[in-house]
């Protein structure tokens, strides 16, 4: 079966059954690895996209879910580092085994998309799905409010 869908701006189709989870989609029929595999339960958020606009596992996300529909990816944050998240990140030191932080990166960028001046509450809030086995959670704070800060001022 084929299926159309938007991913980072650009129509793609995709043939697959509409029950396959949009991670191996992404992943294995338009080779973007990005995305991570973590758990497979949606318990992780290492493979966490954009479903217009909203953050979703797309571990568990069924390609019929995503069909017509728009899908963002880590790959969509920028292709050399330039997201102010991305420099938040590198400047702070977030990544230690580096393996959640796409998933962490998608859900920062959708809470700043809505909020742009979060509060330790509302990071939490937003970053509560998404799992740091090294513990960068104090460091993904700092840099989620150093970027919110270089956003408000752009």
């Amino acid at each position: 079966m084929t299926t159309t869908l938007n991913v980072n701006g650009r129509a793609v189709s995709v043939k697959a059954e509409p029950d396959t989870p949009l991670l191996w989609v992404i992943r294995d029929e338009l080779g973007m690895t990005g995305t991570k595999f973590g758990c497979g339960a949606a318990l992780c958020g290492a493979c966490t996209v954009h479903l217009n606009g909203n953050p979703v596992r797309s571990c568990q996300t069924p390609l019929s879910a995503a069909a017509g529909q728009k899908v963002a990816t880590i790959e969509s944050l920028s292709r050399n580092n330039t997201h102010p998240l991305q420099v938040a990140w590198i400047k702070h030191d977030v990544p230690q085994c580096g393996y959640c932080q796409s998933g962490q990166l998608m859900s920062a960028a959708a809470l700043l998309k809505g909020n742009k001046n979060p509060s330790d509450a509302d990071i939490d809030a937003a970053m509560s799905g998404n799992i740091c086995r090294c513990g960068t959670y104090p460091r993904i704070r700092a840099a989620i409010k150093d970027a919110a800060s270089t956003m408000r001022k752009a």
